[in-house]
């Protein structure tokens, strides 16, 4: 498969022979381009800017060939998996599991819409019994460039009220929807052009940690930085820096984690191993 042969790389109006560098600089120029969220295929996430997520409108901005785009993204982030390079762009935690196969959370939800999951998690943490006095349907509004219509969450969702009963359904629905169906197309897309280089049985041994440590490096991380925008809360929310277990804390990471582990930690606390480029 041609997919899978070996690359070789020339930019127009430039001499230079390719020992790996040209093939290094070409993944990183065209997935920094596609991963822009100027060009609207791709939006930053909503706690940070760093998690890449599907434009789920890219097909306003390019509205012929936007399915064309995720398919070519698909195998060039597969092509530099094969090859051992690197890519420009850390997606969400959820979209490592599309690409794994594994199970999709609740929790995900958070990283891609931040206000649409505090709003479903009110609704769980709610008197049961009240349930049915939100009136609410299994629908939900979707907002395309200002423009807001109804998208029914199952068949004659319109006509389904939401009541105790049916609560976890109305959420595995609401779930479901933002987190495939909403940018289904363009994922499927995507997917398939990522296995159409990698054989999806190849990536079982991996978690989605991992898949991102591979696909997108170890970041280069200012410890310095972390620790002087870092949030404190509860007992450490008046001390910060100077309680003595966040100092603890610091000069562990500082001293004794290398940069595996500090890139596992900043997985663990922001959902992505990616540094925003003007630093935290």
């Amino acid at each position: 498969d041609d997919l899978r042969k070996i690359w070789r790389f020339e930019f127009m109006g430039e001499v230079g022979v390719d020992a790996g560098g040209l093939a290094r600089e070409w993944f990183q120029l065209v997935t920094e381009q596609i991963f822009d969220p100027d060009n609207g295929l791709w939006l930053s996430g909503d706690g940070n800017q760093m998690n890449m997520r599907i434009n789920p409108a890219s097909e306003v901005s390019c509205p012929e060939d936007h399915l064309v785009y995720f398919r070519f993204l698909g195998r060039v982030m597969g092509k530099a998996l094969f090859d051992q390079r690197l890519v420009s762009g850390h997606m969400t935690r959820h979209m490592y599991k599309h690409m794994l196969g594994w199970p999709v959370t609740f929790a995900d939800l958070e990283l891609v819409d931040e206000e649409y999951y505090q709003q479903l998690k009110k609704i769980t943490e709610m008197d049961p019994s009240q349930v049915e006095f939100l009136c609410l349907d299994f629908t939900t509004q979707e907002d395309v460039l200002g423009v807001k219509k109804t998208v029914e969450l199952i068949p004659d969702g319109a006509n389904v009220e939401v009541t105790t009963d049916n609560l976890p359904e109305y959420l595995e629905a609401c779930l479901k929807y933002r987190m495939l169906d909403r940018t289904k197309p363009q994922m499927t897309e995507l997917l398939l052009g990522f296995f159409d280089v990698i054989p999806e049985p190849l990536l079982t041994v991996f978690d989605f940690q991992e898949l991102e440590l591979l696909m997108c490096g170890l970041p280069t991380i200012d410890v310095d930085d972390w620790m002087a925008n870092t949030n404190y809360t509860g007992d450490y929310e008046q001390k910060r820096a100077s309680h003595k277990v966040v100092r603890w804390f610091w000069d562990i990471v500082r001293d004794d984690f290398d940069h595996e582990m500090r890139a596992r930690l900043l997985q663990f606390v922001t959902a992505t191993s990616g540094v925003p480029s003007r630093g935290f």
